[in-house]
């Protein structure tokens, strides 16, 4: 047998359809189709909030699960749940637990609670926030809801495959991948497929030629609109034709199969799956004549705008009565057998479901009745004895309670009984500040890393200098600290525009890409958001990636995959999940509306859950970077624009100096006025500093260096505590990062017991910097700026030695 015809009869028997392999396909997708229909009653007996679901999808999720191996990704979509319950990575009981928010990661791995029916994850990561053998899991990573946006993640996680694969120095790390041989699994919905994430990232696929599958589940509505209305042609594959490989042209593989025929969909995967594997070209799946039988979701109904035709259509092209036909038609089994499997399996998922809702209802069940018992116990020495039992009642009564109604009333009786002596409710007050802390591990834990490798975690290194140390361009010290990170870790690699062949737009790469390669040091497109998930993507699985956005301004156009994808990724899979990615970005001082924005109070208010690092200069930056890259979190560095020609000493450590994160620098000391500030504003300062000591008034500067973490030792309010009067300053609008640092000091240090001041704070005008020096200077806190607000609080505190200036 010649090595054609092995070949031929391996890809017979990876799509044969036995009666065993067809009867447990059918079986599985009666399963996720009656927690459909069991989910949305739940839903409307009030048990859940909501309810969205996978029901008319089933066949496809099959067919695609049928070809996932161990250590291939998924980022997917929240209705997926049938390729979920497929590849094992899903229970039906889990999958209740999630639609009642069970907050507990053993009955709801995905995220303990946190995310929404649905949103699905598997735990890359073992309690201590270490990675597990992710080539011994079919990884999911955790959706997420807004439309189109698991794609840009999706393309990193492919081009994780491609390094893998291409650089020897990465085949050792056995545990994240076999040789770049995993393929990524992406699905979304037709109508998304409008949303400019998924062009950005099918086009970044194809330019990279990675293997990655993307399936478009296409039941021809976007809620109630149409494919009329969505997509150029009324198909995304038609309209997507110009991106098919021909010839010598690289591509994508476009298939398009219908989700209600069971056979096509296997061989379609199959051969999907075999190109990307083996070839680690893209594909695009098109799945069309997809219905949606219960309609979007829980929140309405889809006859409202179907017609009466269209929903008979649906009715008999259903996947589930087209499979049952096909099952018929070629003799696997007969009505009563899929009848006697259908039973069997609804069944199966109302024990399940009914286990899930015990398991949730019992553990508030306990708290209810120990917080009422409290609340009685309580009354009985109480001066409101009657309300306070009235009120343990109507706790006892409540039907379907939650979490939210015991805390709730707890907190009604201690306002009742804020007159009682502490004695008469110390029990019930020790119950109380215990569920506190259990309930803030429940909800608010894990926004940021918990384990031993945390930035906050990692030693300090100091800097240190040689003798007769050089005086170099900041670009220069930058540069020698890539050139050591690249050397000492093949996992750290670097992208960007502009980044590779010219070492970035400020030279910190310069020759870094002609000494450790393409792979290592990579051009891209101008495509921030995609730029963004290749980084995501690729740290998700065990990669170092800096990914770098050229302006600050830039930073928007990924905003949203940065808010809704990376910075809560950690938080809403409750610690299962990580990807410490580095993204890289210049800012503050120019001239002109864009390049020298500084919209801190933006990203401070949309990206908790990644650290911001804002260092004065190069030093300070690098020595970050060190840090960054033995910690396990995702940071956004924010280096100062016009800061890498200035000269600095070349640190004798360059690769190795560590600066902490959340630790403030006291730059001068002073006695008169606390001045708070960061960045580019550091030299400002400084130099207002040097002109106010001249007219005897003494400013402490202290450079916060990272505004998340932010002062974690409280040198500033040390600091105020010895000046008694402070100003917050920045570039940001006013109100933007410097009421944040206000809020942080004076709320969260309280330092305003130690004020003889109005704190105060010196920002940039509200508008974009004017062009030109002068627009410099008329739009952004200045010199002057700084040294007549200083003299504006010690003329209010001795107007004698210090009088007025106008």
């Amino acid at each position: 047998m010649n090595t054609e015809e092995i070949s031929t009869l391996t890809e017979e028997k990876a799509v044969t359809n036995d009666k065993d392999r067809v009867l447990a396909d059918y079986r599985t997708a009666m399963v996720s189709r009656h927690a459909s229909l069991m989910g949305r009653k739940e839903v409307f007996m009030g048990k859940a909030k909501f309810g969205i679901f996978g029901d008319g999808k089933e066949l496809a999720q099959l067919a695609m699960a049928r070809f996932f191996e161990p250590g291939d990704f998924r980022s997917g979509y929240y209705r997926d749940q049938t390729f979920m319950f497929a590849v094992g990575e899903l229970t039906v009981q889990e999958y209740f637990a999630q639609l009642y928010a069970h907050a507990d990661v053993e009955a709801e791995p995905a995220s303990g609670g946190r995310l929404m029916n649905g949103h699905f994850a598997t735990r890359s990561l073992n309690a201590d926030g270490t990675w597990r053998n992710l080539m011994e899991i079919k990884n999911a990573t955790a959706d997420i809801s807004p439309t189109a946006a698991q794609m840009p993640k999706l393309v990193g996680l492919a081009y994780a495959s491609k390094l893998y694969k291409e650089n020897e120095a990465l085949h050792g790390f056995k545990e994240f991948s076999n040789k770049g041989n995993e393929i990524a699994w992406g699905t979304i919905g037709n109508a998304s497929t409008a949303e400019g994430m998924f062009f950005e990232t099918f086009n970044a696929g194809g330019v990279l030629q990675v293997p990655m599958i993307i399936s478009v589940w296409d039941d021809d509505y976007g809620i109630s609109v149409t494919n009329d209305f969505q997509i150029t042609k009324s198909s995304i594959s038609e309209a997507l034709e110009g991106f098919r490989r021909d010839g010598d042209k690289q591509g994508y593989e476009i298939l398009v199969v219908k989700g209600w025929d069971y056979e096509a969909l296997m061989w379609t995967y199959h051969k999907a799956a075999k190109i990307a594997r083996e070839e680690h070209v893209p594909v695009l799946i098109h799945v069309t004549e997809m219905t949606q039988p219960q309609g979007h979701s829980t929140s309405g109904s889809h006859e409202r705008y179907k017609s009466k035709e269209r929903l008979e259509w649906e009715a008999e092209y259903d996947c589930i009565p087209q499979f049952r036909k096909y099952i018929i038609e070629n003799g696997f089994a007969d009505t009563e057998e899929l009848d006697k499997i259908d039973q069997e399996t609804k069944k199966e998922v109302r024990e399940s479901k009914e286990k899930a809702w015990r398991a949730f209802s019992s553990s508030i069940k306990e708290e209810l009745d120990a917080a009422a018992e409290l609340i009685r116990k309580a009354a009985g020495k109480g001066q409101n004895r009657e309300e306070l039992g009235q009120l343990a009642q109507e706790l006892q009564q409540t039907l379907n309670p939650i979490r939210m109604d015991v805390i709730s009333t707890v907190r009604k009786v201690l306002l009742l009984m804020r007159h009682d002596p502490v004695e008469v409710k110390a029990e019930l007050l020790k119950w109380y500040k215990e569920q506190q802390l259990r309930n803030k591990d429940r909800y608010s834990s894990h926004l940021y890393s918990e384990s031993a490798f945390k930035a906050t975690a990692i030693e300090e290194e100091p800097v240190q200098y040689e003798e007769e140390a050089l005086m170099v361009d900041g670009r220069e010290v930058l540069r020698a600290c890539f050139d050591a990170l690249l050397a000492r870790d093949p996992r750290v690699f670097a992208i960007g525009e502009d980044v590779g062949k010219i070492g970035d737009v400020n030279q910190a790469f310069a020759g870094l890409q002609a000494k450790y390669g393409e792979l290592r040091v990579t051009d891209t497109g101008i495509r921030e958001v995609s730029i963004i998930g290749q980084g995501v993507g690729a740290a998700l699985r065990g990669l170092r990636p800096i990914t770098e956005i050229q302006y600050l301004d830039y930073l928007i156009y990924a905003l949203m995959t940065l808010s809704d994808d990376l910075a809560c990724l950690h938080y809403r899979t409750k610690g299962g999940q990580k990807a410490p990615l580095i993204i890289r970005t210049r800012g503050h001082r120019l001239e002109g509306v864009w390049h020298s924005g500084s919209p801190i109070g933006m990203i401070l208010s949309s990206l908790r859950g990644i650290l911001l690092c804002v260092p004065r200069n190069m030093t300070q930056a690098a020595g970050m970077y060190n840090t960054l890259m033995e910690a396990d979190e995702p940071a956004l560095m924010i280096e100062v624009l016009n800061g890498y020609r200035l000269k600095e000493k070349m640190p004798a450590n360059v690769g190795t100096f560590k600066v902490p994160l959340g630790k403030a620098e006291i730059l001068r000391e002073g006695s008169d006025i606390t001045i708070v500030t960061y960045g580019a504003m550091c030299r400002i300062v400084m130099e207002a500093a040097q002109q106010l000591a001249a007219v005897g008034i003494e400013l402490e500067v202290i450079d916060v260096q990272t505004l998340i973490p932010f002062d974690l030792d409280q040198t500033i309010l040390k600091s105020i505590q010895k000046t008694n009067r402070v100003i917050f300053a920045d570039e940001d609008v006013p109100g933007g990062a410097s009421a944040f640092m206000m809020q942080q000091v004076i709320e969260g240090q309280k330092a305003y017991f130690y004020l003889d001041a109005e704190p105060t704070t010196l920002a940039a005008n509200e508008h974009r910097p004017a062009y030109s020096s002068d627009g410099d200077y008329f739009s952004k806190p200045s010199v002057d700026d700084v040294i007549e607000k200083a003299y504006a609080i010690m003329h209010e505190a001795d107007p004698v030695k210090f009088p007025s200036l106008f």
